[in-house]
């Protein structure tokens, strides 16, 4: 196989790609779509970069050649800004300097002073340059990304920058032994095409679950949170609560949990109205999620009842309970025109060994909350 021929199967390899990436657009969530197309057009700018390389002989080298690196590294560029758009990363134009340096550069040793050496380190430099640009922003974004796929993506930037070094180096030391890059008597100029398909081809496939990874995450997230307060949903704060009760029966643990109501609630949506309602119910979670000690978990159970999940004993629960009940009491929040404040009844109980299910203790907070209520709300029970 010569070069020409590898440059032949990378494209339609890279092309087949870009166009499963165009079919699979649509279905991605609105989010991603940017990031898609970026790296889809990305893939195209390699494969027309490509077919520019594969054919130099048939057209003026002082026009193909700084065309063809253009496209590629317009693509790579594409790839680097898809990798931006995929972490929320603002666009900026300072992403097209290694684009611009590198042409000028390929130009200058094509057109007015050809050099082989000299335009394949220019080209491998502005490559590896990009690679590494792209490998950062993955390595960026890995704290609050943790999927596989981009670690295998960040490990094959690396892979493809270290390449690029080898490939300068080549050049610069077999420059005289070497026509052109499509010289099939270079193992280099026959491994480079097909190492340039696999970003492509591999790179799109990690990248593909790196947005599927996304979804997967963004699926759960809705499926274990309440949408209206983005607190921990009914069905987290039984998984949780659960789990809390288990252990803390087999390991003689503390564990509590306390039921938060808002007071007079009914008359709050009657008066302002029901969007008012929402914004006081979004109040009252963000100060629980603000006020909340390490390891508390505050849920939504429904309605404008709250679930308060504590690894306490039943003294440290209820002190707790009161700063909650304190802050909430204390925090006026704006509506519209209005500045209202909002007072809360909370009925609190911990586990006993008696207790086998997490509604044990639910039934006796509830009980515990009634009696707050009826007691003349704005203050804690303990059952």
């Amino acid at each position: 196989m010569d070069p020409i021929t590898a440059f032949v199967i990378a494209t339609l390899m890279m092309l087949l790609n870009g166009g499963i990436l165009g079919l699979i657009h649509r279905d991605l969530p609105e989010g991603l779509r940017p990031a898609a197309f970026s790296w889809r057009l990305g893939t195209l700018l390699v494969a027309g970069g490509c077919v520019l390389l594969a054919v130099q002989h048939a057209l003026p080298p002082g026009f193909v050649l700084p065309l063809a690196n253009a496209m590629l590294m317009l693509g790579l560029t594409s790839y680097w800004r898809a990798l931006r758009q995929f972490d929320g990363e603002p666009e900026s134009l300072h992403l097209l300097w290694p684009v611009l340096v590198g042409s000028i550069g390929i130009w200058w040793f094509s057109a007015m002073r050809p050099d082989l050496a000299a335009r394949v380190l220019f080209a491998s430099a502005t490559w590896m340059v990009l690679f590494i640009a792209c490998a950062r922003v993955l390595h960026r974004g890995g704290g609050s990304d943790p999927a596989r796929s981009r670690r295998v993506l960040l490990g094959l930037f690396g892979f493809l920058a270290s390449f690029m070094l080898l490939r300068g180096a080549y050049f610069a030391a077999a420059a005289n032994s070497v026509a052109d890059i499509l010289d099939g008597r270079s193992w280099m100029n026959m491994a480079t095409p097909l190492v340039a398909a696999i970003l492509p081809v591999i790179g799109t496939t990690a990248f593909l679950l790196m947005c599927s990874e996304r979804i997967r995450r963004q699926w759960e997230h809705a499926a274990s949170t309440d949408a209206l307060t983005g607190l921990a949903n009914r069905r987290t704060l039984t998984r949780i609560g659960s789990e809390r009760l288990r252990r803390a029966l087999a390991d003689g643990r503390a564990f509590a949990l306390a039921v938060v109501d808002v007071d007079h609630f009914k008359s709050i949506n009657d008066r302002f109205g029901h969007d008012v309602g929402d914004i006081a119910l979004r109040h009252v979670a963000d100060t629980l999620a603000g006020h909340a000690s390490p390891g508390t978990v505050p849920g939504r159970q429904g309605g404008e009842e709250f679930v308060v999940l504590l690894d306490a004993d039943p003294a440290e629960a209820t002190r707790e309970a009161e700063r909650l009940r304190e802050a909430i009491r204390n925090a006026v929040f704006q509506a519209g025109d209005q500045r209202l404040a909002i007072t809360v009844s909370i009925g609190v109980t911990a586990a006993t060994a008696a207790d086998r299910h997490l509604d044990d203790l639910l039934r006796r907070a509830d009980r515990a909350l009634y009696a707050a209520k009826t007691g003349g709300r704005d203050r804690v029970v303990l059952a």
